[in-house]
This record gives C-alpha cells, structure tokens and sequence, in this order.
C-alpha cells in the first residue's frame, strides 16, 4: 500500500503501476512466458531431453583444403593478399620446426633436461601474426612459435633452454617455459590452466584502462577440463573482458585422447554455454586462422566481450621428451597427419601453385635456417650458469633476514664441499653476487 500511494504522488509516473503489473510490451502474458532469471526459453508441454548425438558438431572454418587449394566458394584470403608476410609466416614455422628437431635431439643427447616441440602445431604462428604486438599473451607450453613470430631472437630461446648466464630467468624455469616482457609475453607456468583465470583478470584491467589492446590466452583441450578454465570463462564472460581464448584442440592430453576427455562437441560447445562468441577453425589452415583471429580480436575490441576459438589441429611429436606417443597412438594415424595434413605441408602447397615457392627456395630456406639454429645453439651451450646464489634474488625488494640467512649458508656449503660439486666450474664465481 506504501509502494501505491507513493507512486500515485510522484509526477511523471502516472504509468508505473501499469508497468510493474504487466509484462513488457510485445511479450505474452506472465502464465505464458518464463519469466525465471538467466533463462530465454519459452514454457512447452512436451517432455524432452536434448540428446547431444542429436545434433550436428559445430562446423569447422576453413579457407584453403589440404591440396593447398582455395576451396569452393571461399573468399580470398586476407592473408594471401600480402605476400611478404605470406613468405615471413612460411619461414617462421620453419625456422620452428628446425628449431624444435635441434633442441629435441640436443635433450635426448643429455645436454639439455626437458623439451617441448610443436611439429604439426606450427600454425599458431598465423594466429601471432593476426595480433598487435602489444597484445598481453598467456600462454601455456606449445606456443614458441607465438613468440618467434613476435621477434626474439633465437639466441634468447636457446638461452632459456639451457639455463645460461644469458638466460632472462636466470635458470629459474625448466626448458621452454618462456617469458618476455619485451614482447608482452607473460612467463610459462607448467600447472595446467593457470594462466586462465589471470588472463580475464588481466583482460578486464585492460578493459578500465581503455588502451585499446585484447589479452590473448592459448591453453590445450587438456586444459578445458581443469577447474580454472571453466571459473576464467565464466569470470571473462560475466564481466565484459576483452579476452580472447584460444584452444589448441591436438587430440590429445599427454596420453589422453579427446574420446576420453569429454563426451561434449570438443571444446567450442561450451563458449555459447558461458555466454562467448565461438567459433571453431581448422588449425592447419594458416589462412584461416588468421582470418577468424582478425575478426575475433575485432570483437573482442568494439563489443568488450570475450571470444573462444577452437583451433583443431594434431600433435604430431610426444607430448614431451618424458612421454612415448606410441604407446597410446598407432603409427599410421601419425603417419597420415605427417604426410597428409599439416600447416606447413598446407602452405607450402599453397605457396607452391601460386607461384610464390619453389623447391630450391625450400632447400635453401631450410639450410640457411639450419646454420644459423645451430650457431645459437652452440654459443648457448658456451656460456657459463647463472650463479647459484642468484636463486635468492629478484623476489624481494629488499632481501629478509631469514632468506639471506639461507642464501649464506648455501654459500658456505658450495665453498666448504667443492669437490662434490664439479660443475660449479660453470658458474660464475659465488663472490660475485652480493
């Protein structure tokens, strides 16, 4: 009655009454339509369950075929239309996947503890290629090729792999868990979908800045069933965050494959469950990653929402060099992704009937990059460790008593049991830290 008479006293409101009684306007009466928060459905009488094997899988983008041929139908690609970065792209995924049987090898040889390689994954780099620099990249493990694309030099990959003086983290990360402010590259973390959840924090502190760039979040269809991914999408997606996650669908979780995982259509089904703009690419087509990565950054951008791209590719190496792929995988469904479908097979097909390559700039590419993979590496493995007192540093601003209480007395521990520390040969004198 308070509400009523109140109402009835306040000019200009003559209608509220009406209003709060009625349903909107164009909307059928209350009995007729659900009016339960979050929900867009209408009432019905008929008892059904959605069956999920009744309905067709999301549709998979795709510009250019696996004979390198623009498919039927397809608009040009905007990619195709710069030939310059058509080639820098080429070479990229290349000197990538060079790099990777280099540093493979060098592991299984005993010179380097650990590796990760991204043979038949080396599309991303046409997703980097797609971006502003300055887009802020989380990243999980597989995504090297998103910071050659952005320009550091290998001597800084090959640093990082073996722990060097030279190395930015100062031999605090295991092999290729990467990291460059330079190149607004945040820094590995091996726990799988960690980096989620600070991406659509980091995404929505981009959003009160209005700097005009997107952060950009790579994570593994391994990933998508930890806790975080779910918690990081529904956080991008309730908030408004200019985030965009990108899945690397490869088929498999170390040992696990997708059948295993998820009875769900992949991963993209679920974007459109939190509230995303989805869309699924085929991943060894770099044409059309870089086409849907264009458009989703745009979204991201002008609408400040989030995006979800499933990029579906194929692992076409062992998770890792601690994993054997053939234990859980046949050689010929590795052989066929081998010979068959891959995006540097695709490109370079493409380039190929285009006109743009040629077999003896094939052979030539790949022996230039070569030498100078194996430079870098050499003068890598050259270079002195970091000093083992340095593990204590760049933590705090100013060191506390308890952690320069142990720094001292590992320090005196090294100096007192050299003889059971050969390698500290390697390093640089303890002395030199303060």
């Amino acid at each position: 009655r308070l509400r009523q008479s109140l109402l009835g006293r306040l000019p200009g409101l003559s209608n509220a009454r009406r209003l709060l009684s009625a349903p909107p306007s164009g909307m059928p009466p209350d009995d007729e339509k659900p009016m339960f928060p979050g929900s867009r459905s209408s009432f019905t009488t008929q008892l059904d369950f959605i069956h999920p094997e009744n309905f067709e899988g999301i549709p998979v983008y795709r510009l250019v075929n696996r004979r390198g041929d623009l498919v039927d139908g397809a608009p040009e690609p905007t990619l195709a239309g710069n030939k310059d970065l058509c080639l820098q792209v080429y070479e990229t995924m290349l000197q990538l996947n060079i790099m990777d049987k280099i540093l493979y090898d060098s592991q299984r040889q005993g010179r380097i503890s650990f590796y990760m390689t991204s043979f038949g994954e080396e599309g991303i780099v046409a997703n980097a290629a797609a971006l502003n620099p300055n887009d802020l990249v989380f990243c999980q493990y597989r995504e090297s090729g998103v910071l050659m694309q952005r320009g550091m030099e290998l001597e800084r990959f090959m640093d990082q792999c073996y722990s060097n003086d030279s190395d930015i983290n100062r031999g605090r990360q295991m092999p290729v868990h990467y990291g460059s402010k330079d190149h607004s590259f945040v820094t590995v973390s091996s726990p799988l979908a960690t980096q989620m959840p600070q991406a659509s924090g980091a995404a929505y502190a981009f959003k009160r800045m209005q700097n005009g760039l997107c952060v950009v979040c790579y994570f593994g269809d391994g990933s998508a069933s930890e806790g975080d991914a779910h918690a990081a999408l529904n956080f991008a997606a309730t908030l408004d965050c200019p985030v965009m996650f990108v899945c690397r669908n490869n088929g498999y979780a170390i040992s696990t494959p997708t059948s295993d995982q998820y009875r769900g259509d992949g991963i993209a089904i679920r974007g459109p469950a939190f509230g995303i703009p989805t869309v699924r690419v085929d991943g060894n087509d770099v044409f059309a990653l870089y086409e849907v990565t264009q458009q989703a950054r745009q979204l991201c951008l002008t609408e400040m929402r989030p995006t979800l791209i499933e990029m579906m590719t194929y692992r076409l190496g062992h998770h890792s060099t601690s994993d054997d792929s053939s234990a859980y995988r046949s050689v010929d469904e590795l052989s066929f992704w081998d010979r068959e479908d891959n995006p540097i097979i695709r490109m370079r097909k493409f380039l190929t009937k285009r006109g743009w390559w040629s077999d003896e700039q094939e052979t030539a590419t790949k022996q230039a990059i070569r030498k100078r993979v194996l430079q870098k590496f050499a003068q890598a493995e050259k270079r002195l460790k970091p000093n083992p007192m340095e593990m204590f540093s760049d933590v705090w601003a100013r060191m506390p008593p308890r952690l320069r209480q142990q720094m001292e007395d590992t320090r005196r521990h090294l100096e007192a049991e050299t003889s059971h520390y050969p390698e500290l040969k390697n390093y640089k004198p303890v002395a030199d830290v303060e």
